[in-house]
């Protein structure tokens, strides 16, 4: 069994955000959600002045503070490492999104006329502007494209990008992409400090 993770380059991202318009049409997200983000850095001082660009994604922690919070179980870890949400069972708490110190969680909006006094839904009704795929009142993320992976494809952010600055792989097998880069090029994890242990590293070139 793989246990599946991603290494970006720095160095190689130049902001294109092909992978968020991948991302988006992938999972026929509502405009609002983004699974995946490119933030954009001032780097330098004048005249010396460049931009870096800082790809994010859910990090699908070994130790994922969002499965503890989730209070109905509907937050997993698939046996491949990929951090899941099973939508029948979330309750839309929001309770996972909270303990997510990486902010790669977001709620499909109940219609405004269908909301109860907390937010949560009234009553089931769909939501139009909602594709089927996903259901109102409910917390959503990326996951690694799950449906790609397990047919054997590469996430769609990693299809599409130009120049190769997302790097999908196992982390187990020590000859992967991904370990390589890890293991020669000091891959660090985001936030270390909160201890998340996360499936996503990052390179500087």
């Amino acid at each position: 069994m793989a246990r599946w993770g991603m290494v970006f380059s720095l160095a190689r991202c130049i902001g294109c955000n092909a992978c968020v318009v991948a991302c988006k049409t992938e999972n026929e997200l509502p405009d609002s959600i983004f699974f995946t983000r490119t933030f954009v850095e001032e780097v330098g001082t004048f005249p010396e002045v460049s931009r870096a660009y800082v790809p994010t994604l859910c990090n699908h922690c070994e130790d994922a503070p969002c499965e503890k919070a989730c209070p109905s179980g509907a937050t997993y870890t698939r046996e491949d490492g990929i951090v899941m949400v099973d939508q029948d069972r979330c309750i839309g708490c929001s309770a996972c999104a909270v303990a997510c110190p990486y902010d790669a969680r977001s709620m499909i909006e109940q219609p405004k006329e269908n909301r109860g006094l907390f937010g949560g839904a009234k009553a089931p009704a769909a939501d139009p502007e909602t594709p089927d795929r996903w259901r109102a009142g409910t917390v959503v993320k990326c996951d690694f494209c799950s449906r790609r992976v397990d047919q054997g494809l590469s996430p769609a952010c990693v299809a599409v990008c130009p120049t190769e600055a997302r790097i999908f792989g196992d982390l187990d097998d020590a000859e992967s992409a991904p370990s390589r880069l890890i293991r020669t090029r000091n891959g660090a994890q985001p936030l270390p400090e909160k201890n998340t242990r996360p499936k996503v590293f990052y390179i500087d070139y």
